[in-house]
């Protein structure tokens, strides 16, 4: 029997894809079925332990790896660390660019440098070796930010999960580039844009949104109906909503929009029958919309959505929204915030 039962073992791929990838399968993963997992820094396959049923959790697949000491080397993270990274939603960008960072410091340190051994002495090294080592291949500073903030929330989550005792990267110095700042709106031209917008009452919720509530492009593309609460039509609220499988719950929030937005959204409904979502249609769709009210109120600067967002930021600290405020009502990360707070300080306080 136990000779039958293996020969009936579903076979194992060796290239099953890694977490994260594009790839799908119309299998069922069992709780009795092991898969092997390709890893991050050889071509050699590593077995992993039997992933949970994907159908009982929410959340991205949890693959099973066997748990991580002081001892483990820089390479027995790279799996645990790519799930801790899908489980905190971040962008499939932020998830490719982390995992790369690994691999390059793995290969500067030792791959199988256990990850209680590593200093800050071995990161300010890899640090100068990636922007004086090479000649004639100076990275781009918002590159070097970017593999600073790395090392800075890989370190930091070994330690918040008690893999190493203390945090080498805790003093490390996070030096960003700072952006151009973008050219607001004045007062006048934000007028112009809403009596324009108004033309459309589609154009004129779009502008709503972002004017009024500072949503960003894939909040809005997101936004149902059933997230928007005309109980008290002189305060109409909103509340943004993340799929459970991003893990962005902690930035769900609920915000308050003018009165008038109860007719704009009324008038909407009426002419275009929306169902579920808000937009039924594509993010350019939006661009182009937006981009013909500003054409037609005569405005020359470059008008986006993003814009409108800085425009309702720069706003709200104009009125005395304190900063920690304001980063609950943008739903930004503590990561988004370090490099938008100084951005929302310079428009808003110039002098």
């Amino acid at each position: 029997m136990q000779k039958e039962a293996e020969h009936k073992q579903p076979p194992v791929d060796e290239k099953t894809p890694l977490l994260g990838s594009d790839s799908h399968t119309d299998a069922l993963v069992t709780d009795d079925v092991t898969i092997l997992q390709n890893s991050l820094f050889t071509d050699a396959p590593t077995v992993i332990a039997e992933p949970p049923d994907p159908l009982a959790t929410p959340f991205p697949p949890l693959v099973r790896t066997h748990p991580l000491t002081d001892q483990s080397s820089l390479a027995a993270c790279a799996i645990p660390y790519q799930q801790e990274l899908m489980l905190r939603g971040k962008s499939n960008y932020t998830v490719t660019c982390f995992l790369s960072d690994l691999k390059m410091f793995s290969r500067f340190a030792g791959q199988d440098t256990p990850v209680g051994r590593i200093t800050k002495e071995q990161l300010t090294d890899w640090l100068m070796k990636l922007k004086f080592g090479t000649k004639g291949q100076v990275p781009a500073p918002k590159t070097m930010a970017r593999r600073v903030t790395f090392l800075k929330n890989f370190f930091s989550w070994l330690f918040r999960e008690q893999v190493i005792r203390e945090d080498p990267s805790a003093s490390l110095t996070l030096e960003r580039p700072l952006p151009p700042l973008p050219e607001l709106l004045f007062d006048d031209e934000i007028q112009r844009l809403l009596e324009s917008a108004a033309e459309d009452p589609r154009c004129h919720c779009l502008v709503y949104l972002v004017l009024y509530a500072g949503l960003k492009k894939e909040e809005v593309m997101g936004l149902k109906l059933a997230h928007i609460d005309l109980s008290d039509p002189k305060v109409p609220m909103i509340t943004v909503h993340f799929p459970a499988s991003t893990g962005k719950q902690h930035r769900e929030r609920r915000l308050a929009l003018p009165p008038e937005f109860t007719a704009t959204l009324q008038a909407y409904q009426h002419k275009y029958r929306p169902t579920n979502e808000l937009f039924n249609c594509t993010d350019r769709n939006l661009n182009y919309i937006l981009a013909r009210a500003v054409k037609a109120a005569g405005i020359k600067k470059r008008v986006t959505l993003q814009l409108l967002r800085d425009t309702f930021a720069v706003r709200q600290l104009k009125a005395g929204t304190m900063p920690d405020a304001l980063r609950e009502k943008l739903g930004l990360s503590d990561e988004a915030w370090l490099e938008s707070r100084e951005k929302y300080r310079r428009l808003a306080f110039s002098k």
